[in-house]
């Protein structure tokens, strides 16, 4: 398959195609339950082993060599970095703002994405746009007519978001996932995300590629497990944290590279909070 046709695969149209209100739905459990794990190579093993009767590989993960694809997403922040600082002292209720690819490819979509927790309770709402529509929403102003529709609820939401607290770029946080669902009406996903790096900027850019990419310790070597469910938790999924012997552990993509990143001094802002780990 050619990168052309991969990256279509992976939710983006066509140069030709014109996206629509039900392309733009996000199929990832919009409202859900989420654990986190930090776990070895030897347990991800099992674990997958463990899953294959109860879930199937997604339709990105079905497409791959290895079952892998990569996933980058630009994280905004305030210039106090309070998203950073909430995630790190576990405040309850707090939200976070990115704009994820999966690809360079200036063709294929960006999502505009704000991931809130409220309590216990994971909420995400996402709208699609085009690479070069992204600086413009970044800066506050409305797209002109554009040849495609998307979810403008959640694409006005995101910018009211981002000037609340006068959000920007703060850093690119890319990795390989690999992704397992359910496809009965209680929805189950697992995922196992591997080779987390992260790039400070302040460029209203989402890149895969280019130079200057450092991998975040806490990760590496690991992989972080996510278990994200709905109202309903099957039984096989309680046997398996116990037979894996599973620790929530409270890992942020997001907090852990952007905390590493100032400890380091690779540009990072600085930030005095707890060190992960």
């Amino acid at each position: 398959m050619g990168q052309s046709e991969h990256q279509a695969s992976l939710g983006g149209p066509g140069p030709k195609d014109k996206p629509t209100k039900k392309a733009t739905t996000d199929r990832m459990l919009a409202c859900r339950f989420e654990m986190k794990y930090l776990i070895d190579e030897i347990r991800a093993a099992g674990i997958v082993r463990y899953i294959r009767p109860f879930l199937q590989p997604d339709r990105y993960s079905k497409l791959q060599r290895g079952g892998m694809y990569p996933i980058v997403s630009l994280y905004l922040d305030a210039p106090s970095l309070q998203l950073c600082r909430e995630s790190l002292t576990g405040v309850k209720n707090r939200f976070k703002l990115r704009i994820r690819s999966y690809t360079d490819e200036p063709e294929y979509p960006r999502f505009l994405e704000i991931k809130r927790r409220i309590n216990q309770v994971i909420m995400k709402s996402r709208a699609r746009v085009t690479d070069q529509d992204v600086p413009i929403l970044l800066q506050g102003r409305r797209l002109p007519p554009q040849g495609y529709t998307t979810d403008e609820t959640a694409l006005g939401q995101f910018q009211l978001y981002v000037a609340s607290i006068q959000a920007g770029p703060i850093v690119l946080v890319r990795y390989m996932r690999q992704a397992f669902e359910s496809t009965s009406e209680d929805r189950v996903r697992v995922t196992f995300d591997r080779e987390l790096c992260y790039k400070v900027t302040d460029e209203p850019q989402v890149r895969l590629g280019g130079s200057g990419w450092q991998y975040n310790v806490l990760t590496t070597g690991h992989t972080v497990l996510e278990i994200k469910f709905t109202g309903c938790y099957p039984i096989w999924l309680t046997r398996l944290v116990r037979e894996f012997d599973l620790e929530v552990t409270p890992v942020s993509k997001y907090a852990t590279s952007l905390t590493q990143a100032s400890r380091l001094g690779f540009c990072g802002p600085a930030l005095r909070v707890p060190w992960y780990g």
